[in-house]
């Protein structure tokens, strides 16, 4: 079974922890090659995935990196808990 983030989870995280990171293709948001992504929490109990090419460090793809808006691809990258999808940052 796969672990999935909940939201008991993100009130125990720091602002800016990272939650989970990754790389490779995600056809549905880029079919031009491989993108990294990193998941982050806010400074409340949100949290957000950006992405970036792969060249970037994951500090630049949070900063400079778009964000990802569509419900089935996020919860595939990070399977969460209904409660915790709710405090998703758009």
């Amino acid at each position: 079974m796969i672990k999935k983030l909940t939201l008991d989870e993100l009130r125990e995280m720091g602002p800016g922890q990272l939650i989970k990171n990754g790389k490779g293709c995600i056809p549905d948001l880029w079919r031009n090659g491989d993108l990294k992504w990193i998941a982050v929490k806010g400074k409340t109990e949100t949290w957000t995935i950006y992405y970036g090419p792969t060249p970037y460090v994951y500090q630049n793809i949070i900063k400079f990196g778009g964000k990802i808006f569509d419900e089935k691809i996020i919860r595939k990258l990070v399977p969460c808990t209904d409660e915790a999808w709710e405090m998703y940052r758009f």
